[in-house]
């Protein structure tokens, strides 16, 4: 006799803890944990996207002011941040292999790389928004925002102009620091997981997934960093 499909899933259960009852096999619910992942991130990006075509309309309309703006924000430290993250990258990449290759040790230490790396990031935006609070660059009643048009000395700089300008650059670069807290707490929560040995060669779904995430986020921050600090700058 045939064993019913049933009684296969069982099998499958019993030999792999990990394995939720709903799922037939390994191999189906690391397909429906990857596909939710991608209709996740497909939202994603229709929700960064709205802000990003907004910004360039904008852009667009005010491209003297807003490339004043541009050039009163710390290219170091944005540059720095970009590299930050492409390394997290890496580590996330590094991870996941590892937990392909059931390499425990390796697993840990590149999810905390990652952590790490993630709080970098985040200790430097929050150095960046100090500056802007100090300059009085913040949108609200107490902004100020002197000086001239670039390239245009008799053109003053348009307040409510900059404001749009600032108030974008707070809302695009908040919202994806929100998603890179998530995202290190997301590390933080498999990290623990993995130092109970919970992934190896016959599951690594969680932090494969997780992985997307991270990438996701490292994208769209790719896209940030030169919408918003190089804007007309000629050096």
């Amino acid at each position: 006799m045939h064993n019913s499909p049933i009684a296969t899933a069982d099998q499958e259960a019993h030999q792999n803890p990990a394995l939720l009852h709903h799922f037939a096999t390994e191999e189906q619910q690391k397909d429906a944990a990857s596909l939710g992942m991608w209709v996740f991130l497909a939202t994603e990006i229709m929700f960064f996207g709205g802000m990003f075509c907004a910004y360039l309309v904008y852009r667009y309309w005010y491209f003297g002011d807003f490339g004043a703006g541009s050039q009163s924000l710390n290219v170091v430290l944005g540059g720095t941040n970009t590299a930050v993250l492409i390394c997290s990258s890496l580590t996330v990449a590094l991870a996941v292999r590892a937990a392909q290759l059931g390499q425990q040790k390796v697993i840990i230490i590149c999810l905390i790389l990652t952590m790490l790396l993630g709080l970098v990031f985040l200790g430097i935006k929050g150095v960046e928004y100090h500056d802007k609070f100090v300059e009085h660059h913040v949108p609200g009643p107490g902004f100020h925002f002197p000086g001239h048009v670039p390239g245009h000395p008799d053109i003053p700089i348009n307040q409510h102009h900059a404001q749009i300008f600032f108030s974008l650059y707070f809302i695009m670069t908040g919202l994806h620091a929100l998603h890179m807290i998530i995202g290190v707490g997301l590390f933080a929560f498999i990290t623990y997981n993995a130092m109970r040995r919970r992934y190896g060669p016959d599951y690594y779904t969680p932090v494969e997934v997780a992985g997307l995430y991270w990438h996701f986020v490292d994208i769209i921050w790719i896209y940030l960093f030169p919408l918003l600090y190089l804007i007309d700058r000629s050096k």
